[in-house]
């Protein structure tokens, strides 16, 4: 079975991650794997090229790029596949315009996020394209009921959640530390993700000075890069924070801060199914995160960490303190969030039912709607 796989670029960002395990997952030789870029490739490349996975990547210049359609068009004639599967707006956009109003093969999109950010052209394009779609793939019941409750065809919809690839051995918390300058006994909260106003970081960090005002003694680590990052470092050097939180910017070596922190945040206003807050509890971290649905199916209060409502700095800051220094409270929670990432939300499923969803597609072939 030909498949191809079309995302607009490979940077370091959750889709992408999804993407390349999913293209490395999938079961030679039942399946031949193309990955297609539409303005660039990124850093996932080279996972891609050590497995033998052939990636084009088309330049796309502009928002409207009638080249880069055409050139799409022309990946399509070459490649043949028996299966297109798309993933974010302009991937969904492009690929969905290149096979035409009535595709000779199934054509899957994945959305990945509650995207309350799309303006009504965004929703509309997605509406007049809906119907050269046989599947819609969601990461999470909240993106499902997302696309579900704006028209989108619910027998066509299927939640298949993020895989996590677990670290075989966390690397070594007192090495880390002290090549980070932490002191062994200092708790540390760590938060890693793009800085951008949608994941609130400033409610973290507010938070957290909460945190520092009774307990001088804690550090926050923030790895990630973003629009977001020279006002928030403003921010932070205004509370008077400059010895207490640390902008690392982007890291590729997450899984080692993670085994030098003792607590995980995301503030986020909206997601799909967050990455970091899965791969914060696979290295066994308690997880304390905004009370929105995404994170819902993720993090179960009491037992995997603790949900505050989006904006609640004051909660950030009791629920933070508390994890931080009752340490069997930590332990347990965190143990227990690993265990449930082993148990639910395995590469291993996330594969899995990408080549049921596949096989049922390409076997049935049935015709999109006009």
């Amino acid at each position: 079975m030909r498949v191809l796989l079309l995302i607009p670029t490979l940077d370091q960002s959750g889709a992408e991650k999804q993407l390349v395990l999913l293209a490395r997952g999938l079961p030679r030789p039942e399946f031949d794997v193309q990955v297609c870029c539409l303005t660039r490739g990124g850093p996932y490349e080279s996972l891609l090229e050590k497995a033998g996975i052939p990636c084009t990547v088309l330049g796309k210049r502009f928002k409207i790029d009638p080249l880069a359609l055409s050139r799409l068009r022309g990946l399509i004639r070459r490649v043949k596949p028996d299966l297109l599967h798309t993933w974010l707006f302009a991937a969904n956009s492009y690929g969905r315009l290149a096979v035409g109003s009535r595709p000779a093969f199934p054509v899957v999109v994945s959305e990945r996020c509650v995207d309350s950010w799309k303006a009504g052209w965004q929703f509309w394009v997605d509406s007049r394209l809906a119907g050269r779609t046989q599947a819609l793939v969601a990461n999470s019941n909240s993106v499902a009921n997302f696309y579900r409750e704006r028209g989108f065809p619910a027998e066509r919809i299927q939640v298949i959640p993020n895989g996590i690839l677990p670290p075989s051995e966390l690397p070594n918390r007192e090495r880390i530390r002290e090549e980070l300058n932490v002191p062994a006994q200092v708790p540390v909260v760590c938060y890693a993700g793009r800085l951008a106003r949608q994941k609130r970081v400033e409610d973290l960090i507010w938070g957290f000075e909460l945190i520092r005002a009774i307990r001088a003694n804690v550090l926050f680590l923030i790895a990630g890069d973003g629009p977001e990052r020279q006002r928030l470092e403003e921010f932070s050097r205004g509370l008077g924070l400059e010895n207490h939180v640390r902008f690392l910017g982007h890291r590729t070596d997450v899984p080692a801060l993670l085994a030098a922190s003792d607590l995980f945040w995301l503030g986020s206003d909206f997601e799909g199914m967050s990455n970091s807050v899965m791969e914060a509890m696979a290295c066994g971290l308690p997880v304390l995160a905004s009370d929105i649905p995404p994170n819902r199916e993720l993090v179960v209060p009491g037992k995997t960490g603790f949900l505050v409502p989006v904006g609640d700095r004051a909660g950030y800051a009791q629920f933070g303190e508390r994890l931080l220094f009752d340490r069997q409270l930590a332990t347990t929670l965190g143990a227990a969030g690993k265990a449930r990432i082993l148990e639910e939300f395995s590469v291993e499923r996330m594969v899995d039912a990408h080549v049921a969803l596949y096989r049922q597609l390409v076997t049935s072939r049935q015709p999109c709607a006009a």
